[in-house]
């Protein structure tokens, strides 16, 4: 009963946090239907019946999806673009840094045999 509760508390945050930072890169539908999934499962946790908590746990769960689906869609775009800019940060960080003697290199740590 316990581990179904922290489950459906954990999923609920999840998601809540999930629609907040997605704000309106999700569309109403999508964002409508996890929300109507949350209120249930909320009522559940106020109740004793951990089938109940964790079958509606599995539909917030399936409905959560469309909120990663939306994530993993929008992020190739944001990532292109956080690379863009990090590489023209990279180059001016570059341009305005000292000349260090700085070398890399692989070492290998070597143990002498006490038995000669």
């Amino acid at each position: 009963m316990v581990d179904a509760r922290n489950h459906a508390d954990a999923l609920i945050y999840s998601t809540e946090k999930s629609i907040k930072d997605l704000g309106d890169k999700v569309d109403a539908k999508t964002k409508s239907k996890v929300e109507a999934a949350i209120e249930p499962l909320k009522k559940a946790m106020e109740g004793n019946d951990s089938e109940e908590i964790k079958r509606l746990s599995e539909e917030l769960t399936q409905a959560s999806h469309k909120l990663a689906e939306a994530m993993y869609q929008k992020a190739p775009k944001a990532d292109a673009e956080q690379q863009a800019a990090g590489a023209a940060g990279q180059e001016q960080a570059d341009s305005s840094a000292p000349d260090d003697d700085v070398v890399d290199a692989d070492f290998e740590e070597v143990k002498e045999d006490d038995k000669k």
